[in-house]
């Protein structure tokens, strides 16, 4: 199963579009998982229509139209491996066992808010995926997104895209 990692799209307010490659992925991947920052209701309207499936949740630049059709939280199970995807994590520093205390349950949690593409796992292994952002990298040096790609029971792999 191939996924794309997106978060902190911001549209329209940091770019009008998301890029082409972007789009690209995202029509050939089998779910797109959004970690929040959508700002445009347009914009998950979009995404919806254009990817097979869509697991997002809400960001703090989303207002009460986003919060309406998307959780706070989302959990879902892919190919056997527990997946959640918020959108705030808090500081970096603590970052691993924090999570791993508010998501004993899962065995990876895509998140955003930072803009900063982190990927780390905690002692108990829970997979910790932040794809960065398409549209806004503010002090990074490339915007960016994340692609995996899933067995049974297993992530195979996560390479981080540079746009």
């Amino acid at each position: 199963m191939r996924l794309v990692l997106v978060s902190d799209t911001h549209l329209p307010k940091r770019a009008k579009d998301l890029p082409p490659a972007l789009w690209h992925a995202i029509e050939a991947a089998d779910v797109v998982i959004h970690a929040g920052d959508w700002v445009s209701l347009d914009h998950l309207d979009e995404l919806e229509a254009r990817a097979k499936r869509v697991i997002g949740c809400y960001g703090n630049n989303d207002g009460p139209d986003l919060r309406a059709r998307l959780p706070e939280v989302n959990r879902v199970e892919l190919e056997g491996v527990r997946f959640g995807v918020v959108h705030e994590t808090g500081s970096a520093a603590g970052r691993e066992l924090r999570c791993e205390r508010a998501y004993p349950d899962l065995d990876v949690l895509v998140f955003g808010h930072s803009h900063i593409p982190w990927d780390t796992k905690t002692p108990r292994g829970l997979r910790l995926l932040n794809p960065g952002s398409p549209t806004d990298r503010r002090r990074q040096p490339h915007h960016t997104y994340m692609t995996a790609e899933l067995a049974p029971g297993q992530l195979v792999s996560v390479t981080l895209h540079r746009l």
